[in-house]
Formats: C-alpha cells, structure tokens, sequence
C-alpha cells in the first residue's frame, strides 16, 4: 500500500528572521499554518515535519505534524535545496516499508495557503499526469518593462525594445507562489526540475500571496493576513 505524505521542511537556523519558522504570526507559531491546512486538506496519510531542530519539532507535535526523524546535518545548512530534503523524507519512508506515491512539500512559512488549493493541487496533479503541481501567481507589472539601476546609479530598462509597447500587448508572466509543490515520488527521487514543462501550475489570487523573507516583509504579510480574516468573520 503506497503512502501520499505533506513534508514540511523547517530547519532551526534562520537568518534574517531568527526563529522563523516558529516565531508568532497572528496568534499562532508561524509552521502551524501549514500543518493545519495540510491537515484540513485531508489529502496525506502523514503530515511531517523535516527539522533540525527539537524546538521545531516539539511545537510541530503540539500542533498535529509527526516527526518521524531528525533531517541530518548535511541537509541543514544555508546552500541545502528543498529537493534534497524531499528526496530525504521520501526515501526515509520508503525504508521504513511504507513507499510514497506522491509528495507535497508545504513550506513553514505559508500562512496563506488553503486546504482548498492543497486539494486542488492534488487534482490537477493526478488528473494531468505531471511531475509536480506547485502554486503560482501572477506579476503585477509587466516584468518586460522592469528597470534596474546601473554601475553609476542611473536607471536602465532590462528589455528597451518593450518602452513603447502597451501593456495590454505584452505576455502575462506568473511567479512560484512559494507555498505548495506537489509531485509524484519518482519526480522527487529522480530530482526532475520543479519549473519545467513537466509540471502544471495552480493559480492564486496575487492577494494571497506573499513571500516572508525580512521584517517589513513579515509585517505586511500580518496586515494582509489579519485584514482577510476579518472580512471571513
């Protein structure tokens, strides 16, 4: 019997925001966002946490996650990518006599995602036949016409041709919405590229989304966060 599992990736040594993963976001430590809509979703047969660390572990317990392991040190560290630490979980798993069909890795710090698109997720990816389905959102500006700033501070377009371009008339580009990342085992294992033409998108609404990276970022996703709340109530 085959095994769908949500991993949560969570390691103890965050920089910019010390503590992230577990630091109070609206009431709750940030990492029971995740395991709580991972739960609600109803889709895993497990909802695991991969850390390093045993306060991350304790609270991801307390708030229904297993920690069937401690991710070694080798898959710690500031240069480790979220595949290895798929790879890891799956294959712990699959050694331990229960092989994983499909995997969603549900990042930490994800207060936005929802039961509904973890489901919805897990139907594109069984109805597609994909490697992955991962959650996207679309640029609210035309990243055809972005500048940036030269050698001597002076604004360059990165694409001049487009100056004169309408932006009606310039292709829609999306982004990773840095919350979910469904995928078949063998995907996982094989480390096959998660933004390929092997993978399909889910779409959220730019609105719910919202990368937590530094403090100002951190403060704005709790604006966001507690406005949608309130208009639920």
């Amino acid at each position: 019997m085959t095994t769908k599992i949500a991993i949560v990736p969570a390691r103890g040594g965050s920089k910019r925001i010390p503590r992230k993963n577990i630091k109070n976001f609206c009431g709750k430590p940030m990492i029971a966002w995740s395991i709580e809509a991972a739960l609600q979703s109803e889709c895993f047969d497990q909802v695991i946490v991969s850390t390093d660390d045993v306060e991350i572990a304790e609270v991801a317990r307390h708030y229904g996650a297993t920690v069937p392991f401690m991710r070694p040190a080798e898959l710690s560290d500031d240069h480790t990518g979220t595949i290895p630490v798929i790879q890891h979980a799956i294959e712990w798993f699959n050694a331990q006599g229960q092989p994983v069909e499909h995997a969603c890795c549900l990042y930490a710090t994800a207060p936005f995602v929802s039961p509904e698109d973890i489901r919805r997720g897990f139907g594109t990816l069984k109805d597609a036949g994909c490697d992955y389905a991962f959650s996207v959102t679309s640029y609210a500006f035309p990243i055809q016409r972005a500048i940036r700033l030269n050698a001597e501070g002076r604004v360059e377009m990165f694409n001049p041709e487009h100056f004169n371009t309408r932006s009606q008339d310039l292709e829609e580009a999306w982004h990773d919405a840095g919350q979910f990342y469904w995928g078949q085992a063998d995907a996982w294992l094989q480390g096959r590229m998660i933004f390929s033409p092997g993978s399909m998108p889910v779409a959220l609404s730019r609105h719910r989304v919202q990368d937590i990276d530094t403090p100002e970022d951190w403060v704005r996703a709790e604006w966001l966060f507690k406005a949608m709340q309130a208009e639920t109530q």
